[in-house]
């Protein structure tokens, strides 16, 4: 919808790319990123960049930093045996991100970046002590960490510029596949057990013990992560939320792997089930650590995802920012008829769809272009 009404709102005042000149795509998905900010919800613009580069037949590798880049990613399902679709379902659970800004979309950005400042002072990351008052993010630590752990030639100028906000060169895919398979284990560092000596029962912290552990004043703590959003917790899961976003990214990069690995391949021949079976493996792992780790998922989330794998689904995960809305399974082409019929029947809001009601909540879909021309800029 943010996509939809700033593409309309750039159509009326022709604003949009003629022959080079307007609005590009990169700028689409920086104004609707910055327009979700506007009612109040901080989102860091995946399904904003989606919705607009996205080509057929492929997935996009994005990137944000040091600027927005998506590589097209050529999905093996058209080649698999058998052939392969992605069915989307609606939980019908709905999730208003301005009601629950509070409490989830808003809260998860600040425990990250606590997560990352605090993860930042306990691994001894040097650019830490040089600005008090600075507000990293995961993905700075990593560049860091690199950086300060495993030597990699130039990541001296990463570290830098990263903190000073300035544009440096993008780590390579092994760098950052290395890096996040090492800082997976330095998130221990971030449980309560270890940060505050509490044993068993809770694992987030008080409000207390985050800013004690942040290093800062109370008053700076505020200023530089509560002054510009509204949130509302009693414990803050800082461990968890670093190591699910370590963890997916790392299992974006698996994914991406697996694809390229198979995609230089004849595109005459025919490609294993085990490929699929390799690709839902990561997506019922990603959502796991949703619903585990990061907390955005729902119950009838969990539930739908377990009936579409128990239906014959290779993997299944929620799709979108969570707690509520919809799921993506990755299922054998010459099965959907089946699989949803499977999944009408286990799922009670869809005992009662027939037709056109069902099909608007459960279809087939495959990958195609983006709401805006075909070249990524």
């Amino acid at each position: 919808m943010v996509v939809a009404s700033t593409l309309a709102f750039l159509a009326v005042n022709d604003k949009l790319d003629k022959d080079g000149q307007g609005t590009r795509k990169g700028e689409l998905v920086e104004m609707a990123v910055e327009n979700e900010k506007r009612v109040g919800v901080n989102s860091g613009g995946m399904d904003q960049a989606a919705s607009v580069i996205s080509l057929p037949t492929s997935a996009l590798y994005i990137s944000f930093f040091p600027v927005l880049h998506a590589e097209s990613i050529l999905l093996p399902i058209t080649r698999t045996v058998p052939r392969a679709v992605f069915v989307c379902a609606n939980s019908l659970v709905v999730s208003d991100k301005v009601v629950g800004a509070k409490t989830r979309y808003n809260l998860r950005v600040v425990e990250v970046l606590v997560a990352a400042r605090i993860l930042a002072r306990l691994l001894s990351l040097s650019f830490i002590s040089g600005a008090p008052a600075s507000k990293p993010t995961l993905r700075e630590i990593l560049g860091a960490y690199i950086n300060a752990r495993i030597r990699i030639p130039g990541s001296e100028v990463l570290e830098t510029n990263e903190v000073r906000g300035q544009a440096s060169p993008a780590l390579s895919v092994e760098q950052l596949e290395e890096g996040l398979g090492r800082l997976l284990g330095e998130c221990e560092v971030l449980r309560a057990s270890k940060l505050v000596g509490r044993v068993g029962g809770e694992e987030g912290l008080t409000m207390e013990e985050m800013v004690e552990a942040s290093g800062l004043s109370k008053e700076v703590f505020e200023e530089v992560y509560l002054s510009w959003v509204d949130v509302e917790a009693t414990h803050f899961q800082l461990y968890k939320r670093a190591k699910h976003v370590f963890s997916e990214a790392l299992r974006v990069l698996q994914f991406r792997k697996l694809c390229l690995s198979v995609s230089g391949s004849s595109e005459e021949g025919d490609l294993p089930e085990s490929t699929l079976k390799d690709l839902g493996a990561l997506m019922d792992a990603s959502q796991e650590s949703c619903s585990e780790l990061f907390e955005c998922s729902c119950p009838e989330l969990n539930r739908l995802t377990t009936i579409a794998r128990e239906a014959g689904a290779y993997g299944s995960r929620l799709t979108g920012a969570g707690w509520g809305g919809c799921t993506v399974s990755l299922v054998a082409e010459n099965d959907v008829e089946g699989f949803i019929s499977r999944v009408k029947a286990a799922y009670p809001p869809y005992r009662d769809l027939e037709g056109e009601r069902l099909s608007e909540v459960i279809f087939a879909t495959k990958p195609s272009g983006g709401a805006f021309g075909t070249a990524i800029s």
